[in-house]
């Protein structure tokens, strides 16, 4: 068995690409539309896993409320620098709901209120401001 990916509806594809690929650094590795169903798929993925990847599927003119996104829990992703990623997000309108206080784990949302995990690679980065005093905020 080989893992393929993990498919999210998005509302606004556009929002959705600016936060995977211009937030968190993903690449589109490709991209199916189909006029006759009404909708796009766009594959991405991360340089480091580039057979593990997310599809985010638009469905054309579909006002259909995809609620919370709660009970798909979240995707993680493993990052170079926390505080850098976590900074850069902010730069681009993205809550840190939970901040990296511990210099390890945050959470932040997509556009479609997807709960991501940021993890720290190799262990931990030591506590800094603003994030050691950050407070949580929202869900993720």
């Amino acid at each position: 068995m080989k893992y393929l990916h993990t498919m999210i509806r998005v509302r606004d594809l556009d929002a959705a690409l600016r936060f995977f690929c211009g937030g968190l650094g993903l690449h589109e590795v490709r991209r199916k539309e189909s006029t006759e169903g009404k909708y796009t798929l766009v594959f991405l993925s991360a340089d480091e896993t580039p057979d593990a990847e997310i599809e985010l599927t638009y469905n054309w003119g579909s006002t259909e409320d995809y609620g919370s996104a709660r009970n798909f829990g979240h995707l993680a992703f493993r990052v170079d620098d926390i505080y850098a990623t976590c900074a850069h997000l902010q730069t681009l309108g993205v809550t840190i709901n939970r901040p990296p206080r511990d210099g390890h784990m945050a959470f932040v949302r997509s556009p479609d209120l997807i709960s991501i995990e940021l993890l720290q690679k190799d262990g931990s980065l030591p506590p800094q401001e603003p994030w050691l005093s950050m407070p949580n905020t929202g869900q993720w």
